[in-house]
C-alpha cells in the first residue's frame, strides 16, 4: 500500500468530504478519488461510503488504525530527516520541503483525546509545553472519560485520558491521578432547596445540572442516595459554563476540586463525593513525538491527587 493512498484515506475520513481532503493534501479532488480507488483495489474492499459526510466502511475502519500508525511513524521520520538536512533540502524543519509530497505535514500531528473537565483544568499546561517545542501540532479531541478509549480503538487518537484502566489492544497504560468531584451548589441555592440539610427528599426536588447525556456523575449520586428521584435537569455541555451555572444557582452539580479551588460553592454533604481515577493510554509505538506528548501529560497530571496505582 502506498503512503499517499493511506494519507488520502485518513484525510477523507477526517475532513468528511473529498473536496476538503483535497484542500488539506494540496491536490485535486479527482486525485484524492483516484488514490482511494487504487487503495480499494489493492485491498479488495470498499473503504469509504461516498456520502456527505464521508464515512468509513467496516473494512475502512479496520485499515484506518494501522494506516494512522504508519503515517505517524513515516511523518516523524520525514521531519527528522528535514531537521538534519539528510533529505538533501536546504529548508528548516518547519518548511514543507520536497521529500514529503502533497499533504506531508510541516509538524508532527499528534491527535489525543480527553474528557472536558481535564481539558478545562489540569491538561492545558501539557498542551502548551508540547506546542512551545515547535515540533509537534497537538489535535485535542473531547469525549466522556468512559468513552475516550474508543478513539484509540478506532485510530482517531493516539493517546487518551481515560477512566478505563484496561489497556486497549496495542496500547500501554499509565496512572495519572484522581479527580475528586463533590456535590456543590451556590449558597442561595442550598438555602432554598436544602433548608433541612442534605436529604434524599431534597435531592428528589432540587434541579440538577448535567453536562450532557453521557454525564454520569450526578446520576450515580442520585442512584446511590435517592434512587427514586427524578428531579428537573439542565444540560450545559461546557465545563466552564457548567460550573458558572452552578454558581449562578441554576442547580446543584458534581464539581471537581480543580474548578472550585477557593471553595466559593457550598458542599452539600461531604459523603456526596466521587473519586475519578484517570489513566493515560497511548499506542505502543517507537515514536519520540508520542512519548514527548505522553511525558508532558504525565507531568501536568501531578496536580491531581495521587492514585493508589502511582
Amino acid at each position: 500500500m502506498d503512503l499517499e493512498q493511506l494519507r488520502a484515506l485518513a484525510a477523507v475520513v477526517d475532513q468528511e468530504t473529498f473536496e476538503a481532503a483535497a484542500d488539506e493534501l494540496r491536490i485535486t479532488p479527482s486525485a484524492v478519488s483516484q488514490r482511494i480507488k487504487a487503495l480499494e483495489r489493492s485491498v479488495g474492499s470498499v473503504l469509504v461510503r461516498r456520502l456527505k459526510p464521508v464515512v468509513p466502511t467496516p473494512a475502512g475502519e479496520r485499515l484506518l488504525r494501522s494506516a494512522r500508525q504508519l503515517l505517524l511513524l513515516a511523518d516523524e521520520a520525514l521531519l527528522a530527516l528535514r531537521a538534519s538536512g539528510a533529505d538533501g533540502s536546504t529548508h528548516d524543519a518547519a518548511g514543507p520541503g520536497p521529500a514529503g509530497g502533497a499533504g506531508a505535514p510541516e509538524r508532527l500531528r499528534v491527535p489525543i483525546v480527553a474528557n472536558a473537565d481535564s481539558i478545562a483544568t489540569w491538561l492545558p499546561p501539557a498542551i502548551r509545553e508540547v506546542a512551545l517545542g515547535g515540533r509537534i501540532a497537538v489535535e485535542l479531541l473531547r469525549d466522556d472519560e468512559h468513552a475516550t478509549a474508543d478513539l484509540l480503538r478506532s485510530g482517531d487518537a493516539v493517546g487518551a485520558v481515560t477512566a478505563d484502566p484496561r489497556p486497549v489492544q496495542g496500547c500501554s497504560v499509565r496512572p495519572l491521578g484522581t479527580m475528586v468531584y463533590r456535590a456543590k451548589a451556590s449558597a442561595e441555592f442550598a438555602a432554598r432547596w436544602f433548608p433541612g440539610g442534605a436529604t434524599a427528599e431534597a435531592l428528589a426536588a432540587a434541579p440538577v445540572m448535567q453536562y450532557d447525556r453521557k454525564d454520569s456523575h450526578q446520576l450515580a449520586l442520585l442512584a446511590r442516595v435517592a434512587p427514586e428521584a427524578t428531579p428537573p435537569q439542565h444540560f450545559i455541555p461546557d465545563s466552564v459554563q457548567y460550573v458558572e451555572a452552578v454558581a449562578a444557582g441554576l442547580g446543584w452539580g458534581m464539581v471537581p476540586d480543580q474548578q472550585d479551588p477557593d471553595g466559593v460553592l457550598v458542599e452539600l454533604d461531604p459523603s456526596w463525593s466521587e473519586d475519578l481515577e484517570l489513566y493515560w493510554q497511548s499506542w505502543t509505538l517507537d515514536s519520540p513525538g508520542l512519548e514527548e506528548v505522553s511525558a508532558a501529560v504525565v507531568r501536568a497530571a501531578r496536580v491531581l491527587r495521587p492514585s493508589l496505582d502511582i
